[in-house]
């Protein structure tokens, strides 16, 4: 999928007190104001559980996850960065793919012909969680992506020479598999390569939450890059059905098919530094955050979790005197993504420089990929405003991997986990922001007359990223959530499939 260059969507506004012109419309809730909107409905955790294959000491991971952003949106790889990837490979003592080097241009087509992987190890992710298909279940570890739509999984059908111990769905041993014919799904990444195959209708459980028929992509081919994760089995996409890969017709993503059954439809993402996190679908657990949430539009326009973000201010203690720009907002307003699938946090040039600006010796290097400081920094706090709320991330959660060793204790240049997003159509707000932010997920259909209702984003500090004088939150209670709520055991259809609940 290709993404045009395109201006910033105009931010609705919201003539509200403690809000300015051209700020997105939001309204805080108090945890004690939130309401459960279908009694009886279902809600469940699902919690991450870590991967043990995962590779902590791989030298150039930074430049990898940078390539990992531009490869998942069918970006092209600038000159620099594919410059570096190809030292990268020869520190890894591994073969430079053809195509890497024949890029004059320094710029690979999107959607080009060939397997050329631009990551030379493991697409691989610290935290998976576990999801069962088919009847009698079969449970893969998979990987929980709101930046995407389709839930594709290692299966019977993708060659021997393309698995490297993945665990896989064997549709041929389901009784409830459904091929859906002359459907087929592909999906073309940023460096030339793809990952594609048939459709299936099968039982999904997550979280003992279970959708009749739902749409599971299987693999006849996948990208190496994905091969390489012997943990992982696939992804599950928990962006919007609009950006869904199966043609001829889209398919609903799982959230999509269970909405209608989920006691709140929403879900929130609980990521954590060092640590697995987990995922919440229907309700919201009030102990995961401090302080009211505070609730934004989405413009679900272009498939993804889309907001409008205002501008960005460095803590004072963390300035010079001589720097005329301490503490003081400064209005930068950028359309962004909410994307648990991107590891990195990509911001607009300007925050960028201005933020490395602070930390002695850091610079953008070519060399290593992006922005590199020395390990032994103390890097300052950012804060990043999305309206009248401000979002604190704290400094040691943007120190995020060693550039010129594969180990902290031995490396003098640190990976920066803010690059810029110069290039690309919005800002991802990626891992690292989740790390420091409480974030739900609400889907649904728009009213015109109930704001509360259709897509929003919900933030909310979490313990330890809480500014020193929250706003006090706004009386109004949004009808959307709900702290105690139970697993039902009823049975309806949604969508393409049905969901019901099952007990553990």
């Amino acid at each position: 999928m290709k993404f045009p260059i395109v201006a910033a969507v105009a931010a609705s506004v919201l003539s509200t007190a403690g809000l300015v012109a051209g700020d997105p419309h939001v309204i805080q809730v108090r945890a004690e104001d939130l309401k459960v909107r279908k009694h009886g409905g279902h809600s469940f955790k699902i919690s991450q559980i870590f991967n043990h294959k995962y590779q902590h000491k791989v030298k150039g991971k930074g430049i990898r996850d940078v390539a990992k952003v531009y490869t998942k949106f069918n970006m092209k790889f600038p000159d620099h960065l594919r410059e570096a990837l190809i030292r990268v490979f020869g520190d890894l003592g591994m073969k430079v793919p053809g195509n890497l080097h024949a890029l004059n241009d320094g710029l690979f087509s999107a959607g080009a012909q060939g397997e050329v992987d631009a990551t030379p190890v493991q697409f691989d992710v610290q935290y998976l969680a576990p999801v069962q298909i088919g009847s009698p279940p079969q449970t893969v570890m998979m990987n929980f992506d709101t930046g995407s739509s389709d839930l594709w999984v290692f299966s019977s059908e993708t060659p021997a020479k393309q698995r490297k111990g993945q665990k896989i769905y064997n549709m041929t041993e389901s009784t409830t598999a459904e091929l859906v014919d002359g459907h087929v799904w592909r999906i073309s990444y940023g460096d030339g390569s793809s990952s594609s195959g048939n459709v299936y209708l099968d039982k999904v459980s997550i979280g003992g939450v279970e959708v009749d028929k739902q749409a599971v992509e299987i693999a006849t081919h996948v990208s190496s890059s994905f091969t390489n994760d012997a943990a992982s089995s696939g992804l599950v996409g928990l962006a919007f059905d609009s950006i869904n890969q199966v043609k001829p017709r889209k398919q609903k993503t799982f959230f999509g098919n269970a909405i209608e059954d989920l006691a709140m439809p929403l879900f929130s993402a609980n990521l954590n530094k060092a640590e697995p996190g987990n995922y919440n679908f229907g309700f919201i657990d009030g102990e995961e955050f401090v302080g009211p949430i505070s609730f934004v539009d989405v413009d679900a326009s272009r498939g993804f979790w889309e907001f409008e973000a205002t501008g960005y201010t460095l803590p004072a203690s963390n300035f010079t005197e001589s720097n005329n720009k301490t503490g003081v907002f400064q209005s930068l307003p950028h359309t962004a993504i909410a994307d648990t699938g991107t590891t990195l946090l990509m911001l607009p040039q300007p925050i960028v420089d201005n933020y490395y600006g602070q930390i002695a010796k850091a610079r953008n290097d070519n060399a290593f990929g992006g922005y590199v400081f020395p390990c032994n920094a103390d890097l300052p706090d950012l804060i990043l405003h999305i309206g009248s709320y401000k979002a604190r991330l704290t400094g040691d959660l943007i120190k995020y991997a060693p550039a010129d060793t594969d180990d902290f204790a031995t490396a003098k240049w640190c990976y920066g986990g803010l690059q810029s997003a110069q290039g690309f159509p919005f800002s991802i707000y990626g891992d690292i922001f989740f790390k420091a932010q409480f974030v739900v997920f609400q889907g649904g259909m728009v009213d015109k007359d109930d704001w509360s209702k259709g897509a929003k984003l919900g933030f909310a500090a979490k313990p330890g990223t809480q500014l020193p004088k929250e706003t006090p939150a706004v009386q109004d209670g949004l009808p959307i959530s709900n702290l105690a709520s139970t697993v039902g055991s009823g049975r309806r259809r949604t969508g393409g499939g049905s969901c019901r609940a099952r007990a553990n």
